[in-house]
């Protein structure tokens, strides 16, 4: 079972002093990054994003020249080709984005977890903890105290397997992030 811890992921500073990134997962042909925007600023184009505020009011996404309101926790998503700009009407924000090539295709749900129903978390799955309270155990076992349940801190992200599939507990809210292979 892996997770990544927020806390121990290093910031990058967005182009124009705008904020700053942190990457929590990335391979080949596709990224995940929890930003957080300060000030206006170009997005980067290149590849795909899918974005998804999940902090904060609002984004003022201005996309080849059509202004297009992100609320909160409703994924968008930017193509390749296209122009970007967010500016923040309502003050900062905190977005996750999903950032693909044509190989691939990001997918983000935010999901309600519960005390009494396990999330599991696949391959090809990352799911952060946007708010309140959670564990995580190896799926298929019970805890133990050598293998007890992970509390995870907010932003904190758990990487997906088939085999012993992660299991998330608790009360609040996931973004579970997808990333599929595109058949050619």
């Amino acid at each position: 079972m892996e997770i990544i811890r927020y806390a121990e992921l290093k910031p990058t500073p967005l182009p124009g002093n705008a904020g700053t990134s942190h990457r929590v997962a990335s391979a080949d042909g596709w990224s995940i990054t929890l930003n957080e925007l300060r000030k206006t600023m170009d997005l980067a184009t290149g590849s795909e994003r899918l974005v998804t505020v999940v902090d904060g009011e609002l984004l003022l996404l201005t996309l080849d020249g059509q202004d297009h309101p992100l609320e909160k926790n409703r994924a968008f998503r930017i193509p390749a080709a296209a122009t970007a700009q967010g500016s923040l009407p309502t003050g900062d924000i905190r977005f996750l984005s999903v950032a693909t090539d044509a190989s691939f295709r990001g997918y983000t749900s935010i999901i309600e977890i519960s005390k009494r129903r396990a999330h599991p978390v696949f391959a090809g799955q990352f799911a952060v903890l946007l708010q309140g309270q959670a564990s995580v155990t190896a799926g298929g076992e019970e805890p133990t105290e050598e293998t007890g349940a992970e509390a995870l801190n907010r932003w904190d992200a758990v990487v997906g397997s088939d085999t012993a599939s992660p299991e998330i507990l608790g009360r609040g809210f996931l973004a579970v992030v997808s990333i599929d292979a595109v058949n050619s």
